[in-house]
């Protein structure tokens, strides 16, 4: 089923993401952990690609397991950066032939001391998408906080409504610790004409280690509540691992009662993570919008 489909339910919905193994020997012990997470039956699960398409014929495959021993839509990730043509037109066919509906379409980060290739912008991806003759729902990549290679926010928002435009179905946020600024971002997109659904990226940070690698990755900013909890808790992985669901789901609780629909969780493959706060929304998550 297409999440386009799915959001006329008009109840709030969870989903989580998941990522593919780099190399075919460490295959079985991620797809374990991302069909444990699959199998937590979120309302759809994102499959991840790796950039240059490292991991495509993994991302695929994943997907196509997910969806048989769970019943959970996938949704699989593509990107175009240092791609040619056809080698996006061979991973189309490929999502199509393994009976995908729903894909999201990014550029991908460009490989340090590489270059973008065929493809600058993920609108160009999407505009092939659109192109294929095969009916996808399509999401996009959005930054609450702007795209790092953005000069300003106002550019990065004609970016998206190039996406919109280009037929983009949806928009999935990059991680944020603080909702006032995904509040803040929607209001401006709104403004802009952006009127196609946005589904928040949340982010539980359970170890001092991943902080560094989420502000390393994302540029987020972490806001003082969030500073003064690893302070306190950082030194303890139990504490920390705990802390870190709390906050994420605190996060979420607000952002449902503020109206949002949908709430993308990124799971890094850790299934008791995704069940504690899976656990913590029982009652919530199914509520109409």
């Amino acid at each position: 089923m297409k999440i386009t489909e799915m959001l006329k339910n008009n109840r709030q919905m969870l989903s989580f993401e998941v990522f593919p193994p780099k190399t075919e020997t460490s295959f079985q012990s991620v797809s374990q952990a991302a069909l444990e997470v699959a199998a937590l039956n979120p309302d759809f699960i994102s499959i991840t690609y790796g950039a240059g398409g490292g991991t495509s014929r993994y991302t695929i495959q994943l997907a196509s397991e997910i969806r048989k021993a769970t019943g959970v839509e996938p949704l699989a990730h593509l990107t175009c950066v240092s791609s040619t043509h056809e080698t996006v037109a061979r991973q189309i066919q490929l999502i199509h032939d393994a009976g995908i509906e729903n894909v999201m379409a990014l550029r991908g980060d460009i490989p340090e001391g590489g270059e973008a290739g065929t493809y600058h912008h993920a609108s160009e991806l999407i505009r092939e998408l659109r192109a294929s003759g095969y009916d996808f729902c399509i999401g996009g990549a959005c930054y609450p906080e702007v795209h790092p290679e953005s000069c300003d926010q106002k550019a990065d928002i004609a970016g998206l409504k190039m996406k919109a435009d280009a037929g983009c179905d949806f928009l999935t946020t990059q991680m944020f610790f603080d909702n006032h600024l995904l509040f803040n971002f929607l209001y401006k997109i709104r403004e802009a004409g952006i009127t196609i659904p946005v589904f928040p990226g949340i982010m539980p940070i359970t170890s001092r280690r991943q902080v560094q690698q989420v502000m390393r990755l994302s540029n987020a900013s972490l806001p003082q509540r969030f500073k003064s909890l690893m302070d306190r808790y950082g030194d303890s992985e139990a504490a920390m691992c705990q802390a870190g669901i709390i906050y994420a789901t605190d996060q979420i609780i607000d952002l449902f009662a503020n109206g949002i629909q949908v709430v993308h969780v990124y799971t890094m493959n850790k299934p008791h993570v995704a069940a504690a706060i899976q656990k913590n929304l029982t009652g919530i998550v199914g509520m109409p919008v």
